[in-house]
This record gives C-alpha cells, structure tokens and sequence, in this order.
C-alpha cells in the first residue's frame, strides 16, 4: 500500500476518533483489500494492507495511549468492516491485535517499550501460539513445548504445528510447560517467539481449503534460550485469567463482519431472485436482526473486556460461539441465494462459507466453547 493511501491521522476527540478510524479502515477494505481478497484467499499475505491497518489504529485502538483505556468496541467494529470484505485478513488483525495485548499486558520493560511501539506502528507484525496452550487449559492437548530453566532463562523445545500471521522476522506470544522434576503445581512459561531466534526453525503447512494468505507455519524449537527480555507471564496462568476474555471478545469481529458480508451477497441478487428466494429459511432481513442484537450485545460486553468474573466468561464464550453458528447460517444461506452463481470458485460467496468454517473452528472452537460454557457452568457439589 501506498502511504498517500492512508487517510489523516485522528484527531484526540473520542468521538471524532472513531469515526475518523472507521472511515480510514473503510477505505482500506473497499479499496486496496478487496482488489487482493481473492489473491489472499489463495496464499498471497497482504503485509502492505496490515502495515497499513496498523498505521490508522485499527489494530490498536483496544490498546489505549498515555495512560487512557483502550476501546475494544472500536476494535472489533474495525475487524469486522475488514472481515466483511476479507475474513482472511480480519483473522490476521485479530492475531496483531492480541499479539499487542500480551505486550501491552506484561509488564515487562523490554516488551513495553520500543517493542510494542514498533508493533503498533505495524513495522513488527505478529502472532498468537496459544492455540495448543487453550486447548491444554481445557484438557482437549497435551502442552506441546517443554521448558527447563537453565542460568538466565529456559531452554524451550517442541513443535507447534499451526502458528499465524508470521514470516521470517516477525514474532508471537507463547506458553510453555516448565519441567519441575517432582513438583506437582502446574508452572508454565509465557514468552515472545521470535521465528528468526536461533534455535526456531519454520516449517510450511499443508494447503488449506481457503485463506491460504495468513501466514500459517508450523513453528520447530530445539533449546530456543528464553532470557528475561522475551518473558511476557511467569507464571502464565494469573495473565491468561486476566486477559482471556478480551482474547475470545476480539474474535467476534471476525463472526460479525464474515456474517454481514453473507448478508450483503443475499441482498445482491433480491432483485432478480427474491421472488423464489423468499422461499427459503434465514432471509437476510432476519438474519440483518440477529446480528445486529448479537453486535450489540458483543459491544456492551466490550464496554469492560477485562471483568474476571466467572459469569462474565461464560457471556463472551456464549456470544462468540453464537457468532460462529451465525456465521456457519448466513454463509450456508448466501450459496443457497445465489444458486450458481455462487458455487464459482472465484465467487465471494464461495470462499465466504469457507471463511465461516474456519471461524467456527478457529480456536476456540465451538465444541471447545461449548465445553468450557458447561464446565464453568457446573454448580460446585457439597463436600
């Protein structure tokens, strides 16, 4: 992209900030984005469009400034306005978005400074390894990489088979289960991954089924040293209590604007085809009210995204899982709109029920939400 394509920067009222943001991501969704949708679908990564995301705050703005509060309404509005036109890309700045939440988050003085600067500027793009971690956490895996301490850090080795948004000198966050000879205590060691890091080695991933421009690699460690400068969490388990359920909240940009721009291809062909489309089950009108009661409902919970409180949890998987099943409907209900038209390989509505299925599978997955919603909501039984 272009930097003359970048509208103004905002200006410091809140309201006039967030329209002036939305606008700018507006112009890079409809604009740049959409001219590469169909070249990321099938293994282009738009690194140009995220660098460009990043430098109008869309991938930022739930991180706040100079002490203020983030906004996390505003990130996931600007995700979905980007899903809506590429959920590919969408997926990717919900991974930059978290990836800057666990630098914001860790306290640690190498990570908050010119680090996370660089990472809000979008000169360093990065991602999120916890997908095998939050399935350990729920006992679905086992933790993939080992740590052992050694004198000034840890030696970390294992294999992470599915990693995104990476290239050869871009990063991510993750955990690794700390041997600790007899110890019965649960430790785990949270850390920034650089892919570059002697030690890491990338490795390509089979051909998915869509989206094949989200930089996704099977990450190698072999005795990767951990020093003090990459720990985000030690240990891991008070930051992922106190962050998780801004991780999950994110997501739902992504089911929001893959879901409207479902609803978008029904509308497209009402003219000519309403006449027996009106015949089938989840009309857009309908599906247009169910999402718009789930936004709303997504942006109040989004009004205190770091509420620790059980039930609140069990609000944002419940919401993000309703997200997914939205997205699975409205996408399925699109192709049967279109009819052959949009059964084209190369039609939006085509690679939008693919993006749908990996938004349902994405971790957290909906068994994996629908599992942790059932046993976090499991009343505790008397001694």
């Amino acid at each position: 992209m272009n930097p003359a394509d970048i509208p103004p920067a905002m200006t410091c009222d809140p309201a006039s900030s967030a329209e002036t943001l939305m606008v700018a991501v507006q112009a890079i969704a409809r604009g740049p984005l959409r001219q590469q949708v169909e070249a990321i679908d099938r293994g282009l990564y738009p690194a140009s469009i995220l660098r460009g995301l990043a430098q109008v705050g869309a991938m930022s703005a739930h991180l706040g400034a100079a002490g203020q509060p983030g906004d996390y309404g505003l990130a996931i509005r600007a995700m979905a306005e980007v899903s809506r036109v590429c959920g590919a890309t969408g997926f990717m700045m919900w991974c930059q978005a978290v990836c800057g939440l666990y630098l914001q988050h860790s306290g640690n003085p190498a990570l908050t400074g010119e680090v996370l600067q660089a990472h809000l500027r979008g000169e360093g793009l990065g991602g999120t390894a916890l997908s095998n971690p939050m399935k350990s956490y729920a006992q679905i895996e086992h933790m993939l990489l080992r740590a052992r301490a050694v004198d000034g850090g840890y030696l970390v080795s294992g294999t992470l088979p599915w990693v995104s948004n990476l290239g050869p000198h871009q990063y991510c966050g993750a955990i690794a289960s700390v041997d600790e000879g007899s110890s019965n205590e649960p430790h785990e060691l949270m850390f920034l991954l650089r892919c570059d890091a002697p030690g890491v080695e990338m490795r390509e991933c089979p051909s998915f089924s869509g989206m094949e421009g989200t930089g996704t690699y099977a990450l190698r460690l072999s005795d990767h040293f951990v020093g003090a400068d990459q720990i985000i969490a030690d240990p891991t388990r008070p930051f992922i209590a106190s962050i998780r359920a801004a991780f999950v909240m994110l997501q739902c940009g992504m089911a929001v604007g893959v879901t409207q721009g479902a609803i978008d291809s029904m509308w497209a062909v009402e003219g000519q085809l309403g006449h027996v489309n009106q015949f089938l089950e989840d009309r857009p009108d309908a599906l247009q009210a169910e999402l718009d009661e789930l936004t709303a409902r997504v942006m109040k919970l989004a009004e205190t995204p770091f509420d620790t409180r059980k039930e609140f949890f069990i609000d944002v998987l419940d919401a993000r899982a309703h997200g997914a099943e939205l997205c699975l409907r409205a996408a399925q209900s699109a192709l049967m709109h279109q009819g052959a038209r949009g059964y084209l390989l190369s039609s939006d509505v085509q690679r939008r029920v693919r993006e749908s299925h990996f938004v349902a599978i994405v971790t957290p997955a909906i068994k994996h939400l629908r599992k942790e919603i059932a046993r976090l909501s499991e009343e505790e039984m008397p001694a």
